[in-house]
């Protein structure tokens, strides 16, 4: 069992040797991804991988998203203090914590009642996280409209239903494509209307998220 001061190193090797070399140099989200504690979030089983740069499994055919990407991610949503935000895949609660820890509210939708349960556990201090199961591949328009909107999963297409539930100034995050390519993508609403800027981030791969929509394959 790792003591408070092998922790606090692995955290702080974590930070330096993972998350900055990656662009991620804001300080607000340094300073979230070092004062919320990763490991309370990691499976039993993999507490020793808790700040290794992998995704870790969850069951379910989930995974936890590696640090790095997690801090790209907050990087590029810039959260605000009054923002409500929509998260879609719970998995280890770990983002919704630090999304949690920036926002005013977040609502996050889990697929798997037991991987909700778990969270349920793990996030008793964010009484500004409502927790949903239920398929939210397609947006969580019921409760919208929300100012930023992050899915968890990848998917094949843009998520044309929930840009839709997108505040005006809203932001987006998806990783979208198919493997070997995909893109992290930050959509960006304009206007109330139909006017996205769409921004590439960063090249990464993420598991599909479950029941996400699929492009039609050319049959001969």
């Amino acid at each position: 069992m790792q003591t408070d001061i092998q922790t606090e190193t692995a955290r702080f090797n974590m930070i330096e040797q993972q998350i900055r070399p990656w662009d991620v140099l804001d300080p607000v989200v340094l300073a979230l991804l070092q004062r919320i504690p990763r490991e309370d979030f990691v499976p039993a089983q993999y507490a020793g991988l808790a700040f290794a740069d992998i995704e870790i499994p969850l069951g379910y055919g989930q995974t936890m998203l590696s640090p790095k990407v997690e801090g790209r991610i907050l990087q590029g949503l810039q959260i605000k203090a009054d923002d409500r935000v929509l998260e879609i895949g719970t998995g280890s609660a770990y983002l919704t914590a630090l999304l949690a820890s920036a926002a005013r509210e977040v609502v996050s939708v889990e697929l798997h009642a037991a991987l909700s349960q778990q969270a349920a556990k793990r996030l008793q201090a964010y009484p500004n996280v409502q927790l949903r199961v239920g398929d939210a591949s397609q947006g969580w328009n019921a409760e919208g409209p929300y100012d930023v909107i992050v899915y968890t999963g990848s998917l094949a297409l843009p998520p044309t239903q929930a840009l839709a539930s997108l505040k005006s100034g809203g932001r987006l995050f998806a990783v979208i494509g198919e493997v070997p390519v995909m893109h992290a993508t930050l959509f960006r609403r304009l206007s109330d209307a139909t006017d996205i800027k769409r921004e590439v981030l960063f090249e990464t791969c993420l598991p599909m998220l479950a029941h996400a929509p699929q492009p039609e394959k050319f049959q001969f």
